[in-house]
């Protein structure tokens, strides 16, 4: 049976949900988790010569995703805590949230993936992609999808 989860969350109701039913599952398995939130990296900046440019302007946005991301992570971990999981955080910055999301997992030493779905079809899920999809597609780790 799966005794290590992670779960990715985005701190959007659907994933608030998923995050709800992954700690009543780890406690039905007497499993832990390891809740993940990828953040947005620093946009790259393509500039030309006398371009103004902020040198702080990295870490302060990475301070505020870092933040954002920490609230997102603290409320999944209020969760655990109340239901006696045990658990842990992280939170990754990344321009590819899946792979993010893949080596967490396997960094952590996962053994599943418990994660939300939007359930996006058709031409929104072509347009808008799949984080989801894209973990399914490319993890070797089992994943268990949520909806």
């Amino acid at each position: 049976m799966f005794r290590h989860l992670l779960v990715p969350t985005d701190g959007s109701q659907l994933s608030r949900d998923t995050a709800a039913r992954a700690v009543a599952f780890a406690r039905e398995t007497g499993a832990r988790i390891t809740f993940f939130c990828a953040e947005k990296a620093f946009p790259t900046m393509y500039v030309g010569t006398g371009a103004i440019f902020d040198a702080q302007a990295p870490a302060h946005f990475h301070a505020a995703e870092d933040a954002v991301a920490h609230d997102i992570l603290r409320a999944c971990e209020e969760l655990a805590m109340q239901a006696g999981v045990e658990c842990s955080t992280r939170a990754l910055a990344s321009d590819e949230p899946y792979e993010a999301i893949i080596a967490a997992a396997e960094e952590a030493g996962c053994d599943l993936i418990f994660m939300a779905s939007h359930g996006r079809r058709g031409i929104k899920a072509l347009l808008l992609g799949s984080e989801t999809q894209k973990v399914l597609t490319h993890s070797s780790i089992p994943v268990l999808v949520y909806r």
